[in-house]
């Protein structure tokens, strides 16, 4: 796998992650309430979307201006435009 691709399938988990956790935000925003500390958020928010800690970390790194509507599509059809670059679409 080349660097592009590499940093291709990187973007992608974020925007992933990123629109899973929009599309959960009361969920999201209850787990990282009720954790202890920002590890603890990292860990749960990961558990709770099935993502690593890169995406993870993208989320606890969301701004909330970002949870409206446009920003979700925004993000949504960036993760398709870098899907459809992969030979896998992964």
């Amino acid at each position: 796998m080349d660097q592009d691709e590499e940093q291709t399938k990187q973007e992608l988990m974020i925007l992933e992650a990123l629109v899973q956790a929009m599309d959960r935000r009361d969920e999201v925003f209850q787990v990282i309430e009720d954790s202890e500390d920002v590890d603890e958020a990292i860990r749960r928010v990961g558990q709770l979307l099935g993502v690593g800690a890169l995406g993870s970390r993208a989320v606890l790194d969301l701004q909330a201006r970002r949870f409206t509507r446009d920003q979700r599509q925004r993000s949504a059809s960036r993760a398709e435009e870098l899907r459809s670059r992969l030979p896998d679409g992964r």
